[in-house]
């Protein structure tokens, strides 16, 4: 094993795990302010209980030995046999563990991320069975079959480096299913919902913008030359993200908006997420680019079609997810690494959009089952005096600011 390769992944693991209290300080800017609290604590919640469920059973079923192309089975229950001191099956430069930590970081914050299509109006108990059958159900099948030996991995090309199809389109897709199952908020498209504090956005997508580098570049597991253009691409594609979305907001909304700036990054970094260990920097200029012009009309034509999608998970996450998987067959080997031998780019692109309707309909259909089975059981939205109060009050008590 490789001392500084092992130093630099648990690094990686303490910023990707700061990305989920970003997106809490970015989801918690957007809503208006006497849902505040409540919306930090559907991120914060997440570290909690997906940190336990990870190592109990989430971590063996995505990771562990293959049972048909479709899951793991629970050899490693409770971490039995996941060492501190061994390599495991997924690198020989670092102890099983620490790969197993760094993985549990993605698996953190993909349910707080789909948080945001429910912000303002979800139960805080239906939440947190919600999250624990999330992960459980929807994420670790899907990040079995790509990354843990599962039937995308081995049976296609399909390229996805650091979680386009796992994370965010996972995300994203089952964010538009919850938001569908869910309902709209009262007085939705009749009453203004946010944000209520500009600068905590920003702060939010500074901090996720900080964590993807550990994000992206510490996928490559190393510290090596893949993790150096990793970090480049991350940053080069974040930087296009945000001016191409603040420029569509300048033109189209009159206004150069912090938000916009603070979305637009953030897209662009999703975009990158699943090319940046295939793609050199012009590739990712590009990709940056056009996460920005996509994201941005995605979050327009949702609010037009009157989908409550209250913090556009859909339109940054899932859209941002399927352009940055696409353009991973459209660029790969531009400027950094190459096809895969024998692969033409006609088939890289056709693998590419196996990944995406794989990621999207899984995601789509089992988190709606989800959030049906939780609506006609426990129910999933506050009551109508509760959400005119302030999930802050109503269900934690605790105002964000005090009168």
């Amino acid at each position: 094993m490789n001392t500084g390769d092992t130093a630099w992944v648990l690094a990686a693991s303490a910023l990707v795990l700061l990305m989920t209290p970003g997106v809490a300080f970015f989801y918690s800017g957007l809503v208006r302010k006497k849902n505040i609290v409540s919306t930090i604590m559907y991120s914060f919640v997440s570290m909690g209980l997906v940190g336990i469920v990870w190592v109990l059973w989430g971590y063996s079923l995505a990771f562990g030995p293959d049972v048909g192309g479709f899951i793991g089975n629970l050899d490693w229950i409770g971490l039995k046999g996941v060492s501190a001191d061994a390599p495991g099956p997924y690198s020989d430069n670092i102890p099983h563990q620490a790969f197993m930590i760094f993985q549990a970081m993605f698996a953190i914050i993909t349910p707080a991320l789909v948080t945001g299509a429910f912000a303002e109006r979800m139960k805080f108990s239906a939440l947190c069975i919600f999250i624990v059958l999330w992960v459980t159900i929807v994420y670790a099948p899907l990040a079995h079959w790509v990354w843990g030996g599962g039937w995308i991995g081995t049976e296609t090309n399909a390229l996805d480096f650091a979680g386009g199809t796992v994370v965010h389109i996972s995300a994203g897709v089952g964010a538009l299913a919850a938001a569908l199952v869910i309902g709209r908020r009262i007085g939705f498209l009749e009453q203004p919902m946010g944000p209520a504090n500009v600068p905590m956005v920003v702060l939010g997508a500074g901090l996720l913008w900080f964590g993807w580098f550990g994000f992206n570049a510490g996928s490559s597991l190393s510290a090596d030359g893949v993790a150096t253009n990793a970090f480049v691409v991350t940053n080069t594609a974040a930087a296009a993200g945000m001016i191409s979305w603040l420029v569509m907001s300048w033109m189209i909304d009159k206004k150069p908006s912090a938000v916009g700036a603070a979305s637009g990054a953030v897209a662009g970094l999703v975009a990158i997420t699943p090319a940046a260990g295939f793609v050199g920097p012009m590739p990712a200029l590009v990709i940056g680019l056009g996460a920005g012009v996509f994201c941005y009309s995605a979050v327009k034509l949702l609010y037009r079609l009157k989908v409550d999608d209250a913090l556009a998970v859909f339109g940054v996450h899932g859209i941002g997810g399927v352009w940055g998987a696409l353009a991973t067959g459209l660029f790969v080997g531009v400027g950094y690494a190459a096809l895969g031998d024998g692969v033409s780019r006609g088939e890289q692109i056709v693998d590419q959009l196996i990944g995406i309707g794989a990621a999207g309909g899984w995601s789509f259909v089992v988190t709606g089952a989800i959030m049906l089975a939780l609506k006609y059981t426990i129910g999933i939205s506050v009551d109508e005096a509760s959400e005119g109060t302030g999930l802050d009050i109503s269900e934690h008590g605790e105002p964000a600011f005090e009168p």
